[in-house]
């Protein structure tokens, strides 16, 4: 289920992950090569994403 992206945090091993807009946080690691996501790891790069849609696989699996 598509959801926006509303803002993002750190976990406690300093992963960065969203918090969308249905409440669940989705990881969005930069670790290549197997995730490029270069723009995680700048304030800008992620500022440019709040609002973005993202897949919540939490709301997916809730409404199965």
């Amino acid at each position: 289920m598509q959801r926006a992206v509303v803002s993002f945090y750190q976990d406690e091993e300093d992963h960065w992950a969203t918090r969308l807009e249905c409440g669940h946080g989705q990881h969005v690691r930069h670790d290549p090569p197997w995730t490029v996501r270069e723009w995680v790891v700048t304030d800008e790069g992620r500022a440019a994403r709040i609002g973005s849609m993202m897949e919540c696989k939490r709301c997916d699996e809730e409404a199965e």
